[in-house]
């Protein structure tokens, strides 16, 4: 097992999240689009969620063993649709965010494969997701996801 760099989580906030129920295909993800496209008012709306229902597609394919969740605060361009989320058995759950911060002393050109050592580390003991592989990590809460 390679090594692990030294790194550290530091806490940045708890958010609500809307999370997509755990059985799911891309076929119900086109269908969000239709009954969620009633409620856009604007073209920005509809660019916001085209790019929503992509991201969802975009992690059923990828099969990932975390729930695929969004900030509330990132779905109220939909209005009333967030009615229609919860009414299709969306949950709304507390996710920890936490920024991951590697140790200085490791090397720039070593990033990428330590950062995949401590996505390892961190499958083995939570189930989380990195939003847009950022430096972010949303922890999902265990009783929820199991």
């Amino acid at each position: 097992m390679p090594e692990i760099a030294n790194f550290k989580l530091d806490f940045v906030k708890e958010e609500h999240h809307l999370m997509l129920p755990t059985v799911t295909s891309i076929k119900l993800t086109q269908d969000l689009y239709d009954v969620l496209f009633q409620y856009l008012v604007s073209e920005e709306q509809e660019v916001l969620l085209k790019r929503f229902i992509e991201m969802m597609e975009g992690h059923i394919k990828s099969k990932a063993r975390a729930p695929f969740s969004r900030p509330l605060a990132d779905l109220e361009f939909l209005d009333e649709g967030l009615q229609e989320l919860r009414m299709l058995n969306w949950m709304e759950v507390p996710v920890a965010v936490f920024r991951l911060v590697l140790d200085e002393n490791s090397a720039a050109e070593d990033y990428d494969a330590a950062v995949e050592g401590i996505m390892d580390l961190l499958e083995r003991i939570a189930v989380f997701s990195r939003p847009d592989n950022s430096d972010l990590i949303w922890i999902y809460p265990y009783l929820m996801v199991r």
